[in-house]
């Protein structure tokens, strides 16, 4: 049995997560297996107890963070389980350009699994005759990767799949959901499901899943529509959808995810950066959207703005932890960064001129251009792209030592293709109207742009967070997402309300008393507690019969 432990001084950092914010908790635990999962939760249940579970903590959005109760991290999950090819031939061989299903447990670190496939090191021990000989193969084939990537590589599997994060190159491969083949689901009573696409799907929009002990749970899933944009707000939902996209997204409100199967694809043989300077915020503008439809291999298409621009143009004069970042011209007010990916350089060198031709005709220059085609030039670029967020978080951390109360406020939000240039327009007068200090960068090929107010007094700050409601309210009405990547938690279920209406949040209150009756699981994640149906045993709040099927 995993050691519940009170949470005492010596566990306070498993109180708060990078978004700044910090709860409260009365214990917590590590467990290291599946089965000391559902010892804890079948415990927390029988009980009563809230249960708050975490990873690396990376995520955004305090869905990592307690609101009471106990605190199940899951850090110490760390085993890769095993390795299947995604397709083999007649005779059984495997295909070296295929895909490659690797089973991994939550815990499990994004940059060292990065690190430990590319450098063929996985921890194989303990794996049966299948899996090694897929390892082997893996090994001799061209070099495979996991798509997904997030800005913060400490994030764990785990908590990429309960917030479905993206990245950066989510413009070429989709988010986390995407690359997701199978699930192991601990529920909050302990029981357990086993969920492989194609095998638990919904008949239109009720679901019916089986636990590995023979309980039967019945799910009436959500029917919104989905906005047609990058979207990782609530739960996803859709006529027939598979059960997998139910769990992924979900913010650990509806079950524990104990193992993950992810798809390792082959790594594009040519991978060129390229990063284009423009004097006009609408010069860069027009010209993603041109980029959009002329690059076939484009994988990212991101942005800085002038505000992010300056702020790195500071840091590199201020700090020799920032001298290695190149020089920027004084006329450069905007950037936007492409990676072409490609099998062979001369398919990358016709995108080159394609992009060229684009970037001309959108105002910008080729002499203001940098292109990176080796791996330290791109590594220099990645640098600098992941210098701006770096810089802002310590731009605030200095003025909190005047303001405590103060945080950088960044948005999260998706549009679709046609509303860019309106959502820009918006973020710009608005920003300006209420006076507020700001740098935007992110993910503008998806029309994701994460706005960072940069609060200077609570002023700012009360100012900044009624501008976000705004923004909220806007960008639903274009079809857009309130939250893109990061997942709701419990800082933007306002948001949540505000772009789904409040019967549509009734709806996936439901989903959540059907998969989690007692009501432990993420407490305060996705909605307030106040707006679930009554516990599973209280008055009129339905009951669990004799074979397992829960009933409402």
């Amino acid at each position: 049995m995993v050691e519940i432990k009170p949470l005492s001084a010596d566990y306070e950092e498993y109180l708060r997560d990078e978004s700044r914010t910090v709860g409260s908790a009365q214990s917590i635990s590590f467990p290291r297996t599946e089965q000391e999962v559902r010892e804890v939760l079948s415990q927390m249940s029988d009980a009563g107890v809230p249960v708050t579970v975490q990873g690396g903590r990376t995520g955004l959005a305090a869905g990592a963070v307690p609101d009471g109760g106990h605190v199940l991290n899951l850090s110490k999950m760390t085993r890769c389980v095993g390795l299947s090819p995604a397709r083999v031939d007649e005779s059984g061989a495997i295909d070296p350009d295929g895909a490659f299903l690797l089973t991994v447990e939550p815990g499990v670190v994004l940059s060292q699994l990065r690190k430990d496939i590319e450098d063929k090191n996985v921890d194989v021990r303990g794996w049966d005759e299948a899996s090694l000989a897929a390892w082997r193969a893996l090994c001799d084939a061209r070099e495979h990767f996991f798509p997904t990537d997030p800005t913060e590589t400490s994030a764990t599997i785990g908590g990429m799949a309960a917030c479905n994060a993206s990245g950066a190159r989510s413009y070429g491969y989709g988010p986390m959901r995407s690359h997701v083949t199978a699930l192991r689901v601990v529920l909050s009573d302990g029981q357990t499901l086993a969920l492989r696409r194609g095998q638990a799907v919904a008949r239109g929009t009720s679901l019916d899943l089986v636990t590995e002990q023979g309980g039967r749970v019945h799910v009436d899933l959500p029917t919104y529509e989905m906005p047609r944009t990058k979207n990782a707000s609530g739960y996803f939902c859709a006529p027939d959808m598979d059960a997998v996209d139910l769990f992924i997204g979900s913010d650990s409100t509806l079950g524990v995810i104990t193992q993950v199967e992810l798809e390792l694809v082959a790594l594009p043989r040519v991978i060129w950066g390229v990063s284009c300077f423009f004097a006009d915020e609408s010069h860069a503008v027009e010209f993603t959207r041109s980029a959009r439809a002329a690059l076939r291999d484009a994988k990212a298409i991101e942005y800085f703005d002038a505000d992010a621009l300056d702020i790195l143009r500071a840091q590199r004069r201020a700090s020799t932890a920032f001298a290695a970042l190149p020089e920027l011209r004084d006329d450069a007010r905007a950037c936007v960064y492409v990676e072409l990916q490609c099998e062979a350089e001369a398919e990358a060198t016709e995108e080159l001129w394609k992009l060229g031709d684009v970037l001309t005709s959108s105002g910008g220059s080729e002499d203001a251009t940098w292109v990176a085609r080796t791996a330290v030039d791109r590594e220099t670029q990645r640098f600098f792209r992941h210098a701006v967020p770096e810089s802002v978080n310590m731009l605030i951390d200095e003025r909190r030592k005047s303001d405590p109360t103060i945080t950088k406020l960044g948005s999260d939000m998706s549009v679709p293709d046609e509303c860019l240039p309106a959502v820009m327009r918006m973020y710009r007068e608005t920003l300006a109207e209420q006076g507020l200090q700001s740098a935007m960068w992110g993910h503008i090929g998806n029309n994701h742009l994460h706005v960072n107010v940069l609060p200077r007094d609570a002023g700012d700050y009360a100012r900044g967070k009624e501008l976000f409601n705004r923004w909220a309210r806007s960008v639903t009405e274009m079809g857009g997402a309130v939250s893109a990547e990061h997942g709701v938690g419990k800082m933007k279920r306002d948001f949540l309300r505000t772009m789904y209406g409040e019967r549509h949040i009734r709806e996936m209150a439901r989903v959540k008393a059907q998969l989690d009756p007692a009501h432990i699981l993420g407490l305060g994640n996705l909605f307030p507690p106040d707006t679930l149906p009554l516990p599973v045993g209280s008055e009129a709040a339905g009951h669990a019969t004799d074979d397992g099927t829960r009933e409402a």
